[in-house]
């Protein structure tokens, strides 16, 4: 059985809608699109680039989809050529209720049961890749079908937009899995690993 990671761009209030441009996720008048893009830097630029060494498929929503179909096919050769040919190369799994325009080579959508066929893809693969696809993301946080989560916490505070924690996250452990590190911009990038049971409580007067 392989691992599931999620590769995850947040806020500190935790929102994770459309980091990646203004066009990207819309929905609900949402007008902070593209709020990563003033926040990148080189460290977390290579920070990404180690997440994904090592990843033979993605798995993705429809919208992240469809803009990754769009873009990823045509960057071979340029800035981003080391990530293009991974994204073009392994297979893609592509979680939607519709039907998908599948022409990126390697693309097949998921079946109707989606915690069975991811499972099935974690069987078939050593390291999957989850990357965006908030939808996609709170189902597999809610149904703990993942073993590594890639946050990257950025220094920006929205108010508004769809949060990465939202309405039916079931208590969960994780744990560290590297020292926090941060970047230039103040991005912190954190690693943790899910590991089994649910969070203990306790007293804090049994300290005294």
């Amino acid at each position: 059985m392989g691992l599931i990671h999620i590769e995850l761009f947040a806020t500190l209030d935790l929102v994770g809608q459309a980091p990646g441009g203004p066009e990207e996720d819309p929905e609900g008048g949402f007008p902070f699109g593209g709020w990563q893009a003033p926040l990148l830097d080189e460290v977390a630029g290579a920070q990404v680039s180690a997440a994904y060494q090592g990843t033979d498929a993605l798995l993705l929503g429809r919208r992240t989809y469809d803009i990754f179909a769009a873009f990823w096919p045509h960057q071979q050769g340029g800035e981003d050529d080391e990530i293009a040919t991974l994204f073009n190369r392994v297979p893609k799994y592509v979680a939607s209720r519709g039907t998908p325009d599948l022409s990126w080579a390697g693309s097949t959508q998921l079946g109707p049961d989606l915690a069975a066929s991811v499972r099935e893809v974690r069987d078939r693969h050593e390291h999957v890749a989850v990357v965006g696809s908030l939808d996609l993301v709170q189902t597999l946080l809610r149904e703990k079908l993942f073993d590594r989560l890639d946050l990257w916490l950025h220094p920006v505070v929205l108010g508004v937009g769809k949060k990465v924690f939202a309405g039916g996250a079931v208590p969960t452990n994780t744990t560290l899995l590297e020292p926090p590190a941060a970047g230039p911009s103040g991005t912190v990038y954190l690693r943790y690993g899910l590991v089994p049971g649910t969070p203990a409580t306790g007293d804090m007067t049994d300290r005294a």
